[in-house]
């Protein structure tokens, strides 16, 4: 879907703007100019740069942690 159509950017482009490392929607204006000349895309160009942050974060691996905080214990409880 276009976002910005005085530059012809689409939610693709910038979802593929965030994965590439922009991680603000400044960033984002800065690499594809979007919101740059008549700035109406601006709200919703913001809220598809947050979905994109929020799609493109590492899930967390509950199990790696939890056998870290047991083998510590276990070090605590052989040490005692």
């Amino acid at each position: 879907m276009y976002i910005c159509i005085c530059h012809a950017v689409t939610d693709r482009d910038i979802h593929k703007a965030v994965a590439q490392g922009a991680c603000s929607i400044d960033l984002v204006c800065d690499r594809l100019n979007v919101s740059s000349s008549c700035g109406r895309c601006w709200e919703h160009a913001q809220q598809v740069v947050q979905d994109a942050l929020s799609e493109n974060q590492a899930p967390i691996e509950i199990g790696s942690i939890a056998r870290k905080t047991q083998e510590r214990y276990d070090d605590r409880r052989k040490a005692s």
